[in-house]
């Protein structure tokens, strides 16, 4: 069925993916972004489709918009973006969040939460499973991110029990794929552009911390398949590849399959950087039937074709 559907950070990795999607299962589709961290090349493609819309807009002031269903996505995403202005981060977690939940309210929506991994924080438990409620520095550098993204599944889940609004929560575990930004300080993003540049690949501690990477297409599959799923169901549900690799490991392949002569160097590692990231996808695969299809491999080759081809 067609939808009015507003994404929130649409023009950034992500988001803008969302939008492709969206348009393309026949939506209207109005993208709302600051362009903090999202850009407009990103969307371009977009623009000469009279179902989509762009509206320059921050969250954290609020907005009248009619409109059927909401992605609540407008967040900077990667530590050094986020700490680059932690109370804007801060600021968006919470009133961001606040506003499109009102939006919601007004207009009978229904509203999906992209939250994270983070909040987690450094976990003592791997795969972490929704249940586990994470070990988290409410004081450290990566907290306004942290615990903004905690603060916005509790806005969630009150105005869901208070004025019971529809919402739905995801959880994203790492995610990677074309349009990631070689600025944003991601592990994949981040060795890529420097093996293609024939630069060193640079790993922040000793490389053995692990991670989980899911390709884009995978991750846009499960917001759609949880936008849509039961009224009932509301997560929160983690969104992830639960394929477990080491940061060193990943640095190699990506070396191997971008055959660069760059080498591989350690530095200090980041104040409260997670030694592992690894989801417990069982509850995504039982009640919305996601598991992620592309492997890392192929993931990594699409990946790198399309950072090669563009502008280096």
């Amino acid at each position: 069925m067609k939808s009015t559907v507003l994404v929130a950070g649409g023009a950034g990795f992500l988001g803008s993916h969302l939008c492709d999607r969206l348009l393309a299962d026949g939506n209207d589709v109005i993208c709302v972004d600051n362009l903090f961290t999202g850009r407009e090349d990103n969307i371009r493609h977009l623009y000469s489709n009279s179902h989509f819309k762009f509206i320059l807009h921050d969250v954290t002031e609020p907005l009248i918009i009619p409109c059927d269903k909401i992605y609540s996505m407008a967040c900077p995403a990667s530590p050094i973006q986020y700490q680059k202005d932690p109370i804007f981060t801060a600021r968006t977690c919470f009133l961001g969040t606040l506003n499109l939940l009102e939006l919601a309210r007004q207009n009978k929506a229904r509203i999906l939460l992209t939250s994270t991994s983070e909040v987690y924080g450094n976990p003592l438990m791997s795969p972490q499973p929704e249940t586990y409620l994470g070990n988290v520095n409410p004081n450290g550098v990566r907290a306004c991110y942290d615990e903004g993204k905690r603060i916005a599944e509790t806005l969630f889940s009150d105005y869901h029990r208070q004025y019971g609004v529809s919402i739905k929560i995801v959880r994203i575990f790492n995610t990677y794929g074309p349009r990631m930004s070689e600025t944003d300080g991601r592990v994949i993003s981040n060795f890529v552009y420097q093996a293609l540049r024939g630069k060193n690949i640079t790993i922040y501690g000793d490389g053995c911390q692990t991670r989980s990477f899911c390709y884009v297409d995978d991750m846009i599959e499960g917001f759609v398949r949880m936008m849509e799923s039961s009224v009932d169901f509301i997560g929160p549900v983690n969104l992830g590849n639960p394929y477990e690799i080491t940061i060193k490991e990943i640095a190699e392949l990506i070396k191997h399959l971008t055959k660069t002569d760059s080498k591989i160097v350690y530095c200090t590692a980041p104040i409260d950087d997670p030694q592992c990231r690894n989801p417990d996808i069982s509850l995504a695969y039982y009640s919305i039937g996601w598991e992620p299809m592309v492997s890392l491999k192929e993931g990594l080759i699409r990946t790198i074709q399309y950072i090669r081809n563009s502008n280096l």
